[in-house]
């Protein structure tokens, strides 16, 4: 008797099987190659695009070396030396009859320089000297100013200096700018030192004049002169 799954019936289904299984494969193996060959054919990626430099930034500016200073000029001599005769005030002790009453003003007298007398005014322009207001006044050759907190003579003229400080047996500090000013019989005299303003003191002349200076400012003075020392 025959193998029923060897019967004509059988062998014709599972025919149909393989061919359909066949049939499944192939359109399987074609999808496969299709994928391929589309990847194939597909247009490479563009590269990524080079990251650019950094900008080099432009070299700044050389350092300049800087310029030496000029040379003191009349002006800034003056506005230094003006800036001193203030200042020496508030360092000076006058005698208690020096003012007439609390509210008497500090008397500065000029000699011999209205562009000194100027610049002094800008100085004190708006200040007061222990809550006193400050006069300034111009003193010629030959007048007698009067008492006089402060005197400034200018002038390189020894001789001159010496005639005008003579006139002002009132004045109580003077201060000059000439060759040999404390000879002459001034209290500070003004000098130049390598281009700078210096000054020097003599005791005895304040001690004259009766009139006290801070050790302050005898610490920042050139030369302190007592007696021929």
């Amino acid at each position: 008797m025959p193998d029923p799954f060897f019967t004509r019936a059988a062998l014709a289904s599972l025919c149909r099987m393989l061919r359909a299984l066949a049939a499944v494969a192939l359109a399987g193996a074609a999808g496969v190659a299709g994928s391929a060959e589309g990847l194939a054919q597909a247009p490479a990626a563009a590269p990524a695009p080079a990251q650019a430099p950094l900008p080099v930034p432009a070299p700044g500016p050389a350092l300049v070396a800087p310029q030496p200073a000029p040379e003191a000029q009349p002006g800034d001599e003056r506005r230094v030396k003006a800036a001193f005769l203030y200042k020496f005030l508030g360092y000076t002790e006058f005698p208690s009859t020096a003012f007439g009453d609390p509210a008497s003003p500090v008397l500065i007298g000029v000699s011999g320089s209205d562009d000194m007398l100027t610049e002094l005014a800008r100085t004190v322009a708006g200040r007061t000297l222990n809550g006193r207001p400050i006069t300034l006044k111009a003193v010629r050759e030959g007048d007698n100013p009067g008492p006089l907190h402060l005197l400034f003579v200018a002038g390189s003229d020894p001789l001159r200096v010496a005639r005008v400080l003579r006139g002002a047996p009132g004045a109580l500090l003077m201060v000059t700018e000439c060759e040999g000013g404390l000879q002459q019989g001034s209290v500070i005299n003004f000098k130049m030192v390598d281009e700078h303003v210096r000054f020097d003191v003599s005791l005895d002349a304040a001690e004259k004049n009766n009139v006290r200076l801070s050790s302050r400012l005898l610490s920042v003075a050139s030369h302190v002169q007592k007696g021929n020392i």
